[in-house]
């Protein structure tokens, strides 16, 4: 048995799970606390987007991040044969109107970025049941995409298999651990030691599957909505409602994301949907709150808006950093709890 620290880990979503594992495997004593059913949460709903391009683009408080973002895709590769997953990179297709693609298309290059245009036999064949009105698409190969669910049972394994333990219930503060670390989401319950929590605010989010159709095909943006492919079927996606922190389905959300998707695939239209929801936390300025918190000993991992699944490889390294003085990397200050104090500014 390791004779490392012994760290609670509150929080097993994407954030939580693999800030475990990394903690394991850096030889710490970890146990995981969550009350939740295994994937019960905003990473088990999620499309398991790795998309540091289209969300610079489409998302303007993470224009000015895309760097950091990146540097977290980049993470992926070691994260994937480390819990034996591999993402799909086929990458990414835009469509729209013109002046929507001439916006997509200066933003990707005012990044640096070179994207593919793709006239209408190109997208057939990147896409296919496509709505044939659609003429033209621009493709990002820098946007990856795992499956969500396959990825969090799949971290989950390699934690066990690492002495990980998991508790299925809340953790209300350190539980015997030397060090908590705190990937709760949009949550606030363990504000007492972690006041930092305060910076949160929720936002929910309608995700549409259906095992009537399926799609082989790249994750495709259109105005209003995505679709992607996913195990049996295909995934729509996904509203962005800010302030919201329940996780009941609204039809007022879930029709008008269906008729974005059928706009882009006209053969959905008869499809029937599942809706589900989950509630990501979000800081103000976008970026997740990610390291030593105000109260000894405490450490977050939070706030990670739409980009769990992309940050966590990223998110884990820098709490490994915190906890073993090792080197934190060039994020960490970006990322760092104390941005936001008030004796900070």
């Amino acid at each position: 048995m390791s004779n490392g620290p012994k760290i609670t880990v509150a929080g097993a979503g994407a954030l939580g799970l693999t800030t475990a594992l990394a903690l394991a495997d850096a030889g710490a004593r970890v146990t995981v606390f969550d009350p939740t059913q295994p994937s019960d949460n905003a990473s088990g709903v999620a499309a398991g987007m790795l998309a540091p391009a289209f969300e610079a683009v489409l998302d303007a408080s993470a224009t000015a991040h895309f760097p950091l973002l990146m540097a977290a895709r980049n993470l992926w590769p070691a994260l994937e044969a480390r819990i034996g997953v591999t993402a799909d990179r086929a990458g990414a297709v835009a469509v729209g109107d013109e002046d929507f693609l001439a916006r997509i298309d200066a933003s990707l290059r005012g990044l640096g970025l070179h994207p593919t245009d793709l006239e209408r036999g190109g997208l057939a064949d990147m896409a296919p049941d496509l709505d044939e009105s659609w003429r033209r698409g621009l493709l990002v190969r820098e946007d990856w995409r795992i499956e969500a669910g396959t990825a969090l049972a799949a971290l989950r394994r390699a934690a066990v298999d690492v002495g990980v333990e998991f508790r299925q219930q809340a953790a209300s503060g350190f539980e015997g651990g030397e060090r908590l670390v705190i990937a709760t989401g949009a949550g606030h319950d363990l504000a007492v030691v972690a006041p930092e929590l305060a910076h949160l605010s929720p936002i929910k989010g309608h995700i549409l599957r259906t095992r009537e159709r399926a799609y082989r095909g790249v994750v495709v943006r259109g105005q209003g909505a995505y679709v992607t492919g996913a195990p049996g079927g295909l995934t729509i996606g996904a509203t962005m409602e800010a302030g919201l922190g329940d996780r009941a389905v609204e039809p007022a959300k879930v029709e008008p994301l269906k008729a974005a998707g059928v706009r882009l695939f006209p053969h959905l239209a008869g499809a029937r949907f599942e809706a589900e929801t989950g509630v990501r936390g979000a800081t103000p300025d976008g970026l997740p709150m990610v390291g030593r918190g105000r109260h000894q000993d405490v450490l977050l991992a939070v706030g990670a808006r739409r980009n769990g699944w992309l940050l966590a490889p990223l998110v884990a390294r820098l709490i490994v950093a915190c906890v073993t003085e090792g080197e934190a990397g060039p994020f960490a200050e970006a990322m760092s709890p104390a941005r936001f104090d008030a004796s900070a500014k």
